[in-house]
């Protein structure tokens, strides 16, 4: 006894290859494999990778994730943060704690460190801005001008808003 039913005989194939085939070969190739990724940094151009407007670079180091320093000043890593190898592959943080690495990094909207970059020898021969100024610098506890109070100063005489 026979129970296999044929779902599509041959002439139902035949259709099928008239109208879906030529479609298939007319239509245009996906924009996105035709854009053209634009370089941000000369990086690229020295044999590295395109790294995202507005990345820095710096020394970095895992303390204790998510503790880590840039630069020598104590930061973080923000949630979820990734860090790339030079091979491009995925690097945990325990694994390359204690090491003193150059890199290029981002931040999120918050001051976090969002987006890490071990570089090769070739990226790191490239120049790139660093942070060589404070981050937040119009926040009044990093400011360095305008009225400061040693909390010796009576109430009366503490500056009004708009002063």
């Amino acid at each position: 006894m026979n129970r296999c039913k044929k779902l599509l005989n041959s002439a139902v194939l035949a259709m099928l290859s008239v109208v879906v085939l030529p479609a298939a070969l007319l239509s245009s190739p996906a924009a996105a494999q035709t854009a053209q990724i634009p370089n941000t940094q000369n990086e690229a151009a020295n044999g590295g990778r395109n790294f995202p407007a507005g990345t820095l670079r710096g020394q970095f180091m895992v303390v204790n994730y998510p503790q880590i320093q840039l630069d020598g000043r104590a930061e973080q890593l923000s949630p979820g943060a990734r860090i790339m190898s030079a091979n491009r592959m995925l690097v945990m943080p325990a694994s390359i704690t204690g090491q003193n690495l150059l890199v290029n990094y981002t931040r999120d909207a918050a001051g976090l460190v969002r987006e890490v970059w071990i570089l090769t020898p070739e990226e790191a021969a490239t120049k790139r801005a660093s942070a060589d100024r404070p981050l937040f610098n119009f926040w009044p506890f990093v400011a360095e001008s305008g009225p400061r109070d040693d909390g010796k100063t009576p109430f009366d005489q503490l500056p009004r808003y708009g002063q």
